[in-house]
């Protein structure tokens, strides 16, 4: 028997990282059904820059530079994301990818602490 594990609720998360000092942005993936329109609304929630453009490489530039947000940690909860991996699951996994990429590159390594990480949850 397979046991399928919900996804947090956003709320608790959010808390549970301004709890610790974290920086909470949330997106809601429920308006953002296609990959223009969520890279759109993740990079508004992370505030990134127009300049690091609105594709796959840039995105992944501007997730991994976050250098205009202050020092600490970020956690980008997604609500919803399941709205892209239904209507576009290419899409989903590309962005999904990017987004884990992007967290690896930003993990402390070597006891060497990173002046910003980035932590993505997906939520209900």
């Amino acid at each position: 028997m397979t046991t399928v594990t919900p996804r947090p609720d956003s709320r608790t998360v959010a808390d549970q990282a301004r709890a610790r000092g974290a920086y909470a942005h949330v997106v809601d993936g429920s308006a953002h059904a296609d990959r223009t329109g969520a890279l759109d609304a993740i990079a508004a929630a992370l505030s990134i820059p127009d300049h690091f453009g609105h594709n796959l490489d840039t995105f992944y530039d501007g997730l991994t530079d976050l250098s205009w947000l202050p020092p600490g940690e970020h956690v980008l909860i997604w609500i919803a994301a399941d709205a892209l991996k239904q209507a576009d699951p290419k899409s989903y996994l590309a962005v999904h990818g990017v987004l884990s990429d992007a967290q690896r590159a930003l993990t402390p390594r070597h006891g060497r602490r990173e002046s910003r990480t980035l932590t993505v949850v997906l939520a209900d």
